[in-house]
């Protein structure tokens, strides 16, 4: 009797072990899928937060877009830390802008494959800018008509400081009241952006119209590209000039062929807008603006005195 109970209690205890281990296991795996689908629902959640806040970045660009020729400027503030990638493909006829939003979230990047893309937006910037609070300014660029509206994103974390600019310069920056765009009044923590020499982290320099950042040179023509060059990287500068050019070259045939048809009303027009579509087409960087730019003038000066204007 003494071993019957003996094998009965064993045969209890392995019972309620296994009954122990089953409900565990099971608890388990009710467990991991409930992590597994709160994950992928926040994952599916932060994507679409990311696009979203894409989108919403090029819903403010719009009113950025203007015909005056002045500067404008907005901020786009946001709740957490984030990054917002700038990407530029020639690929088309005009190309394509393109933001990719990364937020942090949990302590971590977020990461997506999803684009916001544009055809008519021109961002220029740094690869990526990161923080909570970005300005937003804007100049229009003419070449010798006007192209686009060019538009400089940097974050608020980035302080850029401009060593003795020349008046005008001056002048439109202390207009826009931008914080973090300072006049000569420089911090530590200052991107020093020198005119003319000095000790600075990026330098302009206007008689040979170029950017210098280390050993990279932006060669730009106009305030418009100068500041361009000074807020952006190298990739992203190349590329959306060229995008510029790409629109430059379809404008330059529709003028081209609204010249044909003035002629009939009996103006006359002598502009080589043929062959300024034929440099913008074949740009390759910035070494070939100084070309474009100076047939771009003399066809302004034509245009300025012609009976009939083409623009």
């Amino acid at each position: 009797m003494l071993n019957l109970n003996f094998k009965n209690s064993g045969r209890g205890y392995l019972e309620i072990s296994f009954s122990w281990f089953f409900a565990v296991l099971v608890g388990i795996m009710i467990l991991s899928l409930a992590i597994f689908a709160v994950t992928k629902l926040i994952k599916v959640g932060q994507t679409a937060q990311d696009v979203k806040v894409g989108k919403e970045i090029g819903i403010l660009l719009n009113p950025l877009e203007t015909s005056f020729e002045v500067g404008k400027t907005t901020s786009l503030s946001l709740p957490v830390e984030t990054r917002i990638f700038n990407k530029c493909s020639n690929n088309g006829i005009f190309g394509k802008q393109s933001f990719q939003i990364s937020q942090m979230s949990l302590n971590k990047w977020t990461q997506t494959d999803l684009n916001v893309s544009f055809v008519n937006k021109y961002v220029f910037s740094n690869g990526f800018v990161e923080g909570k609070k970005f300005y937003l300014f804007s100049k229009p660029f003419d070449m010798p008509f006007k192209i686009a509206d060019l538009i400089f994103i940097t974050s608020v974390n980035d302080e850029y400081c401009f060593v003795n600019p020349p008046e005008e310069i001056s002048d439109e920056l202390l207009a826009l009241n931008q914080g973090n765009l300072l006049v000569n009044n420089c911090s530590d923590k200052s991107i020093r952006v020198c005119f003319g020499g000095g000790n600075c982290d990026i330098s302009v320099n206007y008689n040979l119209n170029y950017v210098t950042k280390g050993s990279q040179k932006f060669y730009f023509e106009g305030d418009a590209l100068m500041y361009a060059a000074v807020f952006s990287d190298k990739e992203v500068y190349e590329c959306q000039l060229k995008r510029l050019m790409q629109r430059g070259e379809q404008l330059s045939l529709l003028y081209k062929n609204k010249a044909a048809f003035v002629v009939w009303t009996g103006c006359k027009s002598n502009l080589d807008l043929l062959g300024l579509s034929n440099l913008q087409k074949s740009f390759v960087n910035s070494l070939g603006l100084a070309s474009i730019s100076r047939l771009a003038d003399e066809i302004k000066e034509k245009n300025d005195v012609a009976e009939c204007k083409l623009w």
